[in-house]
């Protein structure tokens, strides 16, 4: 869910370095640029008034993140919080308005994902709505393998941890644990040396379907 790399380099986007646990922008703070990540690893979250972080999203290397304020010039809606050390990729808020107006092709593409983040919080508001952990667990894992995100192409490895997991689920991370361990039990999942494989998680039936 990115544009061209190229193609934002020629439009004069620059690489920025930032440190884990630096904050890239903040909730209701003015937005200067498109951001894009290439390297690392970015939470997109909103804290509340005790400084606990709702996240709701993990951004991949090759993701764009921050980008509705670049539409409605309205503030950022939730704070982004490097998970490690990253590289960005940014473009100035102008010229990306400039690009869109003027390539019909990069707007549609836009439009996709804007809609494809709106899915996803269907998706996670849907998952609240089952009765077990293991069904909002399982309804998360199904969505990130039909999209090809947080998992290993080729060893079907789920590159999140379980604390991200409850985070994107809104479970504990105790529950998670228990829940992960049950699918393992039941054959949905495998557990080897801590790290979680889904290489054949049957259909559910419900929202994916």
């Amino acid at each position: 869910m990115s544009l061209d790399i190229h193609l934002l380099l020629a439009m004069g986007a620059s690489y920025h370095k930032v440190q884990k646990g630096e904050i890239i922008f903040h909730e209701g703070g003015y937005c200067y640029y498109y951001h894009q990540l290439v390297s690392g690893s970015v939470r997109w979250v909103n804290i509340d008034e005790y400084g606990q972080e709702h996240v709701q999203s993990i951004i991949e290397p090759g993701e764009c993140f921050g980008e509705l304020p670049l539409f409605d010039d309205r503030p950022y809606a939730a704070s982004a919080i490097a998970g490690e050390d990253c590289l960005i990729l940014r473009l100035r808020k102008d010229v990306f308005r400039k690009l869109m107006k003027e390539d019909h092709e990069l707007h549609l593409e836009m439009n996709r994902i804007l809609v494809e983040r709106i899915r996803f919080k269907f998706l996670m508001q849907y998952s609240i709505t089952r009765h077990t952990p293991e069904d909002r667990i399982r309804i998360l894992l199904e969505y990130f393998l039909k999209e090809k995100r947080h998992v290993c192409p080729h060893s079907f490895q789920l590159k999140l941890t379980r604390q991200q997991i409850a985070d994107l689920a809104g479970l504990r991370v105790e529950t998670v644990i228990r829940a992960i361990r049950k699918m393992h039990e039941d054959g949905l999942l495998l557990i080897e040396n801590r790290k979680i494989f889904i290489p054949d998680l049957p259909p559910h039936h419900g929202y994916l379907n």
